[in-house]
């Protein structure tokens, strides 16, 4: 196995676009595009792994080097504190992309997974941090499938995974948007319809741009929405960030606006168009001048579902029972210490109990929750 020395040369170690693009397979949280709109928030170094392996082929996956991370879903000491479990020190290897919440082991066509997962694992134990003296520092993957938590755990992690949220798919069958709210039950397909009702009813003007082109719109919206639910906010950093995406992503990242005849936008959803895909990724709405029109769920759902040649949403974490409701599955999304001593190992029943447990609290928290989940996915570690 061949580790290779830039991984924190650029946001995909040094490999070009083409080739990681080849490896990420369509996954577009793990694509060059997206790890390198990662790359321009600041406060950590982002960097791309990639490793040949001996029996031929490539492994990669994205990693950070962080210190202070100030998204509080990233920060694993803090989150498997809350848990009541043992914890990695804050600070050190990131394993995953720092935007997104969903990671993957990217290998090439025909590459042994658990040989791929194995010269990764070795290459991140070996990885030295540029903004780190001590080599001893926590290596964490946050956000990994129960795929490639397997592929790991069968090349030599000794530590359970940790589940940390559910992750949304819709899939839209080939008839687009008519055939999937037919293939719903009566019951929601006739809550859609009259969601979407009462949206065309209030008039708003719907219109479609890039997020160059609306920046300021997606800022100004989202503060608002990030104001009202109580969050500490610097507008212009938003503004600021949102307008470096836009330049970077081009025509890649997309912004669906709906306005009341000649007033601004009260509305926003912005989202990643990607092969047959739509990444949905940041809403916002003035809240004081909606109609009460379903306005989130049109703008989020109805809307990207009618795009044509989409054949899923991807819908992230949170808001599991809204996304049941409208045809999501919910597979888990897992926490696992890559480190060679971490403080988790020998925990594996106190692990496995808080995974029940959440698990448990999904499946009573609702039938649509119950019925959406992936069970053969979760019960390995549950």
């Amino acid at each position: 196995m061949t580790a290779m020395t830039d991984t924190f040369a650029d946001a995909t170690g040094g490999l070009g676009d083409m080739e990681w693009d080849r490896l990420a397979d369509g996954r577009f949280y793990s694509s060059a595009l997206w790890l390198r709109l990662c790359a321009l928030d600041p406060g950590s170094v982002s960097g791309g792994l990639h490793v040949d392996i001996p029996g031929g082929g490539r492994a990669a996956i994205p990693v950070a080097a962080v210190t202070d991370e100030p998204n509080p879903h990233l920060r694993w000491h803090d989150v498997l504190i809350a848990r009541g479990l043992p914890a990695p020190e804050p600070g050190g290897l990131l394993i995953g992309q720092r935007r997104g919440y969903l990671t993957h082991l990217l290998t090439g066509e025909g590459t042994d997974r658990t040989e791929a997962a194995a010269a990764v694992l070795d290459a991140i134990r070996t990885l030295r941090s540029p903004l780190h003296e001590d080599s001893k520092i926590a290596r964490v993957a946050m956000y990994l499938t129960t795929e490639d938590v397997r592929a790991l755990r069968a090349a030599g992690v000794r530590t359970a995974p940790v589940v940390l949220q559910t992750d949304a798919w819709i899939e839209i069958p080939p008839g687009g948007h008519q055939a999937w709210v037919a293939s719903m039950s009566a019951h929601r397909a006739r809550r859609i319809r009259s969601e979407i009702r009462k949206f065309e009813r209030v008039g708003y003007e719907v219109e479609h741009r890039t997020l160059a082109e609306s920046w300021r719109d997606v800022a100004r919206l989202l503060v608002r929405s990030l104001l009202r639910y109580g969050n500490t906010v610097d507008a212009a950093a938003v503004a600021e960030s949102f307008r470096k995406q836009g330049d970077l992503a081009g025509s890649h990242a997309e912004v669906v606006l709906c306005s009341r005849p000649g007033e601004p936008p009260v509305g926003f959803c912005l989202y990643y168009r990607w092969g047959d895909t739509v990444y949905l990724r940041a809403l916002g709405f003035d809240h004081d001048r909606l109609a009460s029109a379903a306005e989130y769920f049109n703008l989020t759902y109805y809307m990207q579902a009618r795009l044509p040649g989409v054949r899923r949403l991807h819908a992230g974490t949170g808001t599991a029972e809204g996304k049941a409701l409208r045809g999501a599955t919910l597979r888990p999304l897992w926490l696992l210490d890559l480190s060679e001593h971490s403080p988790l190992a020998g925990y594996d029943d106190e692990i496995r109990e808080h995974n029940r447990a959440l698990l448990t609290g999904l499946r009573e928290s609702s039938p649509a929750i119950s019925e959406a989940l992936e069970d053969e996915l979760w019960e390995p570690y549950c």
